[in-house]
Parts: structure tokens; sequence; C-alpha cells
């Protein structure tokens, strides 16, 4: 499955996908398509964007583990395996911790018993992928899953994980991307798109002070070079050529979240980064 995903997919977040739209991103060359924040213990939304399309992987990025069922999980996992063999990559998370209020485990904890679960359902290791920011985490998904899948990080994260999981396990970030020759209007909307919920989450704030980021450059917004690392911006050319720095890095493949404001981003963009990327479908 490594192979599989190819070197560009999409995430978006669960209810903004549609089958329809899963069908054009397919037919545009993105290798996967990544349902971001999905708390659907049946997979019916992976269904859904399966049933529409022929080829593409449908991955989850992430299932939370404080709020679905992994006996569930474990059971729509073989529902689909049967109808859309070798299509479904399951991405387990922890996700925001300080949005459940029944959690009383640590997310590690927690998620190594989601994981246990899924062993004794017979998930295979292979067809799922962790969301790893911590060193702990991104050693745990090269031992108990076919890789990691980071969100919200910089090639410099990517360099890390890779030198920490070694060259094998599949290497998947997230990567937030702007379109627009108006800096000042791009950064805006990875401004706010990166300040709520992520610099008020703690996990995310202490990943990006291990990084390099000074505690004051996480307030009122974040700083210019926070959001503008965080938030690759510009036109699909200048953009497609810093995506490459995640593979530079060492990453497989890389999950590209395209913002648009208020608005969705419309097919034609992702058709302009898709041409850049030269991953483009002439027969789309």
């Amino acid at each position: 499955m490594k192979d599989q995903v190819s070197r560009y997919g999409v995430w978006k977040v669960e209810n903004t996908w549609s089958p329809t739209l899963a069908k054009q991103l397919e037919s545009l060359g993105y290798g996967a398509l990544w349902i971001g924040g999905s708390k659907d213990s049946e997979l019916l939304v992976a269904e859904q964007l399966l049933e529409a399309t022929s080829s593409v992987v449908v991955a989850t990025g992430i299932i939370n583990v404080w709020s679905t069922d992994p006996d569930v999980v474990g059971q729509a996992f073989h529902r689909l395996e049967g109808r859309y063999p070798g299509r479904f990559l399951l991405g387990v998370g922890a996700g925001h911790r300080e949005s459940n209020q029944t959690a009383y485990d640590k997310p590690y904890t927690a998620v190594k018993h989601y994981l246990d679960r899924l062993d004794a359902a017979d998930v295979p290791q292979e067809r799922r992928v962790l969301a790893a920011l911590g060193d702990d985490m991104v050693r745990l998904s090269g031992r108990r899953s076919l890789g990691a899948h980071p969100y919200l990080t910089t090639p410099s994260h990517t360099r890390h994980a890779r030198d920490l999981l070694g060259p094998h396990p599949l290497l998947a970030p997230e990567q937030k991307v702007v379109l627009g020759s108006d800096s000042q209007s791009t950064r805006a909307v990875g401004r706010s798109a990166v300040d709520d919920p992520y610099l008020q989450r703690l996990n995310y704030r202490k990943n990006l002070v291990t990084l390099g980021y000074a505690e004051h450059e996480l307030r009122d917004g974040g700083s210019d070079r926070l959001i503008d690392d965080l938030v690759l911006q510009g036109t699909s050319a200048e953009v497609a050529e810093r995506l490459g720095g995640h593979h530079s890095a060492g990453a497989d493949h890389v999950a590209i979240q395209l913002l648009a404001g208020t608005r969705q981003p419309s097919v034609e963009l992702y058709r302009d980064l898709a041409q850049d990327l030269g991953i483009f479908n002439a027969a789309a």
C-alpha cells in the first residue's frame, strides 16, 4: 500500500467530502484522499468515497481514539476490504484530548490500547497509519503500523521523523496550502486556519517549540514566520516547488490541505496544482 498512495494526495475535513469531488480528484491524478477529523466508527464516509472512485486510496486522517469504538471500526474495515480490496488505509490518532472530557489515559497509552483492539479484530498493521508528532508516537507508528501521518508540521519535522522511522515505514505528512499572489491575503487565510484550534492545543504548541519556534511566535495568531512555514502560499508553481521540500526531507507522500478562507477550494485550483506537481491526468 505504501506505493499505492503515490507522492501527493488531498486532505479534507470529513464533512467537506463528497463522492463527486472524490471522483474528480482521482481523475486529476491525486493518489490518496484523506478524511480528516473522523468520528465515524462505521467508516460510512470512506465507503461513499470508495464507491465513487475506482483505484485511488481512501484514508482516514484520522479516526479519533477518544470518540470511536475500535471493535466497530474493525468490523467496518473488513466490510470495506471485502467490497473494495486493498484500497482503504485506516489512520488512527489521539486528536485533541482537550475536547474529550471523559478521557483519562495519556494519548500514547490510549493509542496503544486502541491498536491492541484493532489487532484483536485482525486489522493488518500494514493497512493502518498513526498520527504522530512526538518521538514516542513516531516510533510507535513504525513498530505497529505502516507508518506515520504527522499533521501541522514542516520539512524539518519530516526529516527528524524519517530519522526515527528508518527508511521503510510510510511517512505521509499533511501540509496546508493557500494559492494566490497576494501574500497579505493568503497569510490571513493561513493564520485563521492555524490559530484556532491548533495554536490553542498543547500537543501542537509543544511540537512547534521543539521545532525551534519561540513561545512568543505562538501568540496572537502566530508570527508571520510561523504561519508562512506551516501554510505554503503563492502561485501553484511556487507551492509545488515548496511541497517538494517534504520529499527532500524523506516523505513518501504529502497530504495537501488546500485552504480558501470561508469557501471550499474549487476543482480548478486542485487542477492547477496537479499540473505543477506533475501528476495531472490530461484526460481529466
